[in-house]
């Protein structure tokens, strides 16, 4: 059986060249955007062909061109974060329970337990700091959302509000007007209304 610091040495190693791969490819990238500069500069402008006439646009891609609604490039933070940030935080999590499930079950993690506990604190302060991050964001997220569904709410309630008083001031018209029906009705029954059109 693995012992846990074989487990985190084959995992270190799987790291180191991970992270070496994925710096060779940010300095490809940037290499390959200074030399496009360079050579874009120096190469000699070729001549414009007419451009081919545009299809004509719907009216929901025109809308969702505008509203914003277009894929986002993916920054290098994106990047970091699934390719170095979660596989830590996963890493961290997943060594400290193995190492506590062991402890509890072999005798001989419990006499280097500060051994262990050193890698997970040294493996922790990163990921500590990454999942904080990640709880502010997400705490952002949420009071956007709260901000958002109480607008919400208050723009209801007020429609609501305006609603009810469109029908109450309708219902007051109403009213008013068979109250003047029924005293034109009463003063014509006794003759004290003179018809209209008569002098």
């Amino acid at each position: 059986m693995l012992q846990p610091i074989e487990i985190l040495e084959i995992l270190a190693i799987l790291m180191a060249v991970f992270g070496v791969t994925l710096m060779g490819v940010f300095i490809l990238k940037v290499i390959k955007n200074i030399l496009a500069g360079i050579f874009k500069t120096r190469l000699p402008s070729l001549p414009k062909r007419k451009p081919k006439p545009k299809k004509e646009e719907t009216k929901m891609a025109r809308t969702n061109k505008d509203s914003g609604l277009q894929k986002e490039d993916t920054t290098f933070n994106d990047v970091f974060m699934f390719l170095i940030a979660v596989p830590l935080v996963l890493l961290w999590t997943l060594f400290a329970g193995y190492v506590i499930w062991t402890g509890l079950h072999t005798p001989e993690v419990l006499s280097n337990i500060d051994s262990y506990t050193t890698l997970i604190a040294i493996l922790g302060g990163p990921a500590l700091l990454i999942i904080k991050d990640a709880l502010d964001v997400w705490k952002t997220e949420q009071s956007t959302k709260s901000d958002f569904y109480q607008t919400k709410a208050q723009a209801v309630i007020d429609m609501n509000m305006a609603h009810q008083k469109q029908l109450h001031d309708v219902e007051n018209k109403h009213q008013t007007q068979m109250h003047l029906i029924e005293q034109n009705d009463q003063l014509n029954e006794h003759g004290l209304l003179k018809p209209k059109g008569k002098k």
